[in-house]
Parts: structure tokens; sequence; C-alpha cells
């Protein structure tokens, strides 16, 4: 009874302080996302609905203003990422699994996933060197490219992993009947995994969403207008941040701290989006 009282003893001390060093690891996080909402909440209450529609304001202005351009530019930023980004990594990803053996597909995967490694800076100075240079302009494409090159490691494990995990017995009988690789993949593999691929897909896009590195050499941070095309500079949010903060003006710090606000609503609503489609994601 002695040594059953004790092991008891021992589970509930071990169980606390588990649940200690989960608070006061999660703790800086809270802080974080309190500050933001409190900060960023004052911020949307005294601009209103019009914080979204709006141009940021000068630095001497009485008016909150707004982030109309920067989030205007983060949608169409993440739109194009997608289109860029979400079909390389699913070839990719479907080349892995199918064809295991292929040198390619073993260079290829080896590449996407060592892309994790390197810092997003790097990723905005080599398209910088390769697209804007040649362009001569700051342009929305360049942006698109550099984030679908952060969001594609991403977005290709997960989505390797599930196309990884369909169950043997299905891939037999997709191919018992006399369906193609291809065919199988459409009409049967991808309707098992799609669930993982879509997760793949909002995990990229969660990870895009939120990067000022890619963006400070491709974008250009057209502040004062709204999209102009595709070739041409535009803003987003995490850049409009990112510059505010360092100026001294209260008004610029007001409008990042609203700014960060609405970036944290997009992450969850994605993060969320995923916990709906899929109940166990690695983020």
């Amino acid at each position: 009874m002695r040594k059953l009282e004790r092991r008891l003893i021992v589970d509930r001390a071990f169980s606390i302080i588990i649940v200690l060093s989960a608070m006061v690891a999660l703790l800086p996080v809270f802080h974080i996302i309190g500050s933001i909402i409190m900060h960023g909440g004052s911020t949307l209450v005294k601009a209103g609905p019009s914080f979204l529609i709006e141009k940021p304001p000068s630095p001497l202005s009485n008016d909150v203003g707004g982030i109309g351009p920067p989030l205007l530019g983060t949608t169409i930023l993440m739109l194009l990422t997608t289109i860029i980004g979400f079909p390389l990594a699913f070839l990719t990803a479907v080349m892995a699994v199918e064809y295991p053996r292929s040198i390619i597909a073993r260079g290829t995967g080896l590449l996407i996933r060592s892309f994790i490694e390197v810092p997003t800076i790097l990723i905005s100075i080599l398209i910088y060197t390769l697209l804007v240079v040649p362009m001569a302009s700051f342009s929305v494409i360049a942006g698109a490219i550099a984030l679908g090159i952060v969001s594609l490691p991403y977005m290709y494990t997960h989505i390797e992993n599930a196309l990884s995990s369909i169950p043997k017995s299905i891939r037999e009988g997709a191919y018992g009947i006399g369906l193609t690789k291809m065919k199988a993949l459409i009409h049967v593999f991808f309707g098992v995994a799609k669930r993982g691929i879509m997760a793949g897909l909002l995990i990229g896009l969660a990870k895009a969403s939120g990067e000022t590195a890619p963006l400070l050499f491709t974008v250009g941070g057209g502040r004062s207008s709204y999209f102009m095309g595709v070739d041409k500079p535009i803003d987003a949010i995490p850049l409009l941040i990112y510059d505010f903060v360092q100026t001294p003006y209260k008004l610029y710090h007001d409008v990042a701290w609203g700014a960060a606000l609405i970036l944290l609503a997009i992450y969850l609503g994605v993060f969320f989006s995923i916990r709906l489609i899929v109940k166990e994601v690695e983020l």
C-alpha cells in the first residue's frame, strides 16, 4: 500500500509539474496575443470598419486611416502563392510517393525539404537578383514567387504524408481494376487524401501570410495605391507592420497594432480551418 501511495503521489506531482511547465511555456504566447488584442482592438474601435478599406495615414494626420492597400495586397499575394506553390508541391509529392526510387523524385524532395532551413531573407535576395533587377521594378509576382518558395516545403511535406498514408489495400484495389497511376490518383487517391492535401495547402499559406523577409526586396511596398497589376509594386500587412513599428510616430504604432490584430485574425482563421479539416495536424 505504501508503495502504491508513493507512486500515486509521484504521479500527481509529476502531472502538476508538467501542467505548470506547459503554462510557463505558453505564457509568452498568451501575453503576445493579449497585447495584440488589447492594443489592436483599441485601434479598430477608434477607426471603425473603414480601417479595412482606407489608406494608411500620414504621420501627422488626425485620422487613424486604415490598411486597405496592404490588406488587399496580402490577399492577392496569398492567392498567387497558392497558384504558384500548390501545384508544384502537389506534383513533386506525387512523384515522391508514386516513383520513390526515381533519382529525380528523391533529389527534388531533398531540395524542397532543405528550403525549410534557408533564411527567408536569402530567398528575397535571390528573387530580387533573378527577377526584380531584370524587370527594373518591384512587383506582385516577385513577392508571390518568394512566398511560394517559402510555403513550398510545408505544403510538400504534408501532401506527401497524406498520399503516403493511403492504405495499401486501396492502392491495390485501384490498380486491380485496371486504373493507371494517373487515373488512380485523380479518381481514387486524391479523394482519400484530400483532407491532408487541404491541410498542407492551408499550413503553407499560414506560414507565408505572416512572412516579412521575403517581401523586403520583392514587392516594394506600394502603400498609397491599390492593386495596379502583377508587374507593379504592392504592399502587404507584414511589411506595413515592419515599417511602421520602426518610426517614432504614435499614430503609426497604433496602425501597426491594428494591422497585427487583422493578421492574427487571418492566421487564426486559417488555423481553425485546418482543425476543422483534419483533427490532428502538426504545425
